[in-house]
């Protein structure tokens, strides 16, 4: 891919990184953490990798979107705010009474979110059955589920990875934001989790291990994700929580805490935004 449309995913990223923390500053409830890790990624999906409408979310030859780790809803968010899926303004909205943004995404209130999610441990199975019904219609369209690594406890995650091969759903593309920590600390010391890519390799997925921060290599998985035949793909993408935020990088404390004033000031700061 070329250096300047890499550059320009960049750019996007840190746009809705200031975006997400103004959002989560605005509304004094969210995450944080978990949001700013995966945002590369879903960035990369809407700007470059999917095809959709924002004019025509229902479009039927769409690629589908499925983020199982739904408390990462402000990333979802603030894309399909920025893809033009609603107003930017409603992202000041979130998480009030009568809002369509919810502190987990509704299907049924906001436009381009696929399905409902945030009990983790369902979005792969969703998505499977997903890939099984667009295979069934004869549709071109491909499906995307991002989990996180802490959501890999749930045990319903591990029949649907065995079921997604048996069923060879090479439409399928599913991505683990593997930043190591949950609310409760350390993945690995809460429930170990680990080595991530040597277990779905059992199962019999393809399998891609990135660098969840390199815009190039999250590109170049995708798109050989497109090109595997007879199975899924699980991207495995080791970030960091609280991505591009110093204060915030690294630590499970900001898992589920919305910045006050001074980390607001602070983030933006990290960010290069100077307003």
């Amino acid at each position: 891919m070329e250096k300047e449309k890499i550059e320009l995913l960049v750019e996007k990223a840190r746009e809705l990184r200031v975006s997400i923390v103004k959002t989560l500053h605005k509304s004094q409830s969210g995450h944080t953490g978990g949001s700013l890790s995966a945002i590369d990624i879903v960035a990369a999906l809407y700007f470059h990798e999917m095809r959709h409408d924002p004019e025509n979310p229902q479009w039927e030859e769409r690629d589908r979107f499925v983020l199982s780790k739904g408390h990462a809803a402000p990333a979802l968010y603030v894309t399909l705010a920025k893809a033009g899926y609603f107003p930017e303004e409603d992202l000041m909205m979130l998480r009030r009474l009568g809002s369509h943004l919810q502190g987990h995404p509704d299907s049924k209130g906001t436009p381009g979110v696929e399905v409902c999610t945030g009990s983790l441990g369902q979005g792969l199975s969703m998505a499977n059955g997903m890939a099984l019904g667009l295979r069934l219609n004869n549709k071109g369209c491909r499906v995307y589920a991002l989990m996180g690594d802490g959501e890999l406890q749930e045990g319903q995650v591990w029949e649907a990875a065995m079921a997604a091969p048996h069923y060879r759903l090479d439409n399928l593309c599913a991505l683990v934001d593997a930043n190591a920590l949950q609310i409760d600390g350390e993945v690995e010391k809460v429930m170990n989790v680990f080595p991530i890519a040597d277990k779905f390799r059992a199962f019999g997925w393809h399998v891609i291990e990135i660098d969840g921060h390199d815009m190039k290599a999250i590109v170049e998985a995708f798109a050989q994700a497109r090109n595997i035949k007879g199975k899924p793909t699980m991207i495995v993408a080791t970030t960091v929580k609280g991505k591009g935020v110093a204060r915030f990088e690294h630590k499970a404390s900001y898992h589920g805490v919305a910045p006050n004033d001074e980390e607001l000031n602070e983030a933006l700061m990290c960010l290069g935004c100077f307003e």
